[in-house]
């Protein structure tokens, strides 16, 4: 997962501006959207205009976007292909619920660049889905400007499903968590032991002075 200071780190520079205002990179905004909502890379490049409900603060995640080999008969050609289809399960098929900074994030990407309710959120030069790995190198060109190593964008959903679990400070310095149970189906799994054993990191240091006064 990411640290709070590589998340500053990332974020100072991947909004970086030109001297005319224009930015250094591309659709920036879709990174942290991913963070705060945990979307797979493939999931947020399927999301076209009008899956979006701003007004009821939630995304309807229909389609995803990969790539694959291309097939002559049987065989496979040395060439890939983004293929726009299924999601990855049943359970992938849900709704995304957004914070205001995924709401901040998708106003970003649309001021960038939108062209129509019909239209990939992300779209590439030509206006159709984009590649996920182009997503992803154009990331680690950010990674390589602050001198920190290529983690790939599964790195933000890791980081988000840790973060709820553990908890998350509030302005009045209360904890707030979710149970992994929630996580799961917010990430889309089929069962909340794939989001346990894979996705979360426990904060363990919570637990330093707890048996203190257990001496058995």
């Amino acid at each position: 997962m990411f640290t709070d200071d590589e998340l500053d780190k990332i974020k100072a520079e991947a909004f970086k501006k030109f001297a005319n205002g224009k930015p250094v990179y591309q659709q920036s905004a879709a990174y942290f959207l991913m963070l705060n909502t945990g979307l797979r890379a493939g999931e947020l490049c399927g999301i076209i205009n009008s899956d979006i409900d701003l007004e009821n603060r939630v995304i309807h995640l229909q389609r995803g976007v990969k790539e694959v080999h291309v097939r002559d008969g049987l065989e496979y050609v040395p060439k890939l292909e983004v293929k726009v289809g299924k999601l990855k399960s049943k359970t992938s098929k849900r709704d995304i619920p957004l914070n205001d900074t995924a709401i901040e994030m998708i106003q970003r990407l649309r001021e960038e660049v939108y062209l129509g309710e019909d239209k990939p959120l992300i779209p590439d030069e030509n206006g159709n889905f984009t590649n996920p790995r182009n997503m992803r190198n154009r990331f680690y060109r950010i990674l390589d400007a602050i001198g920190l190593p290529h983690k790939g964008l599964h790195t933000f959903r890791h980081t988000f499903a840790t973060r709820l679990i553990n908890g998350m400070k509030q302005p009045d310095g209360s904890v707030k968590s979710l149970t992994v149970k929630q996580v799961a189906e917010l990430l889309g799994h089929t069962t909340s032991e794939i989001t346990e054993i894979y996705y979360v990191k426990r904060d363990n240091s919570r637990l330093a002075g707890l048996t203190d006064s257990f001496n058995l």
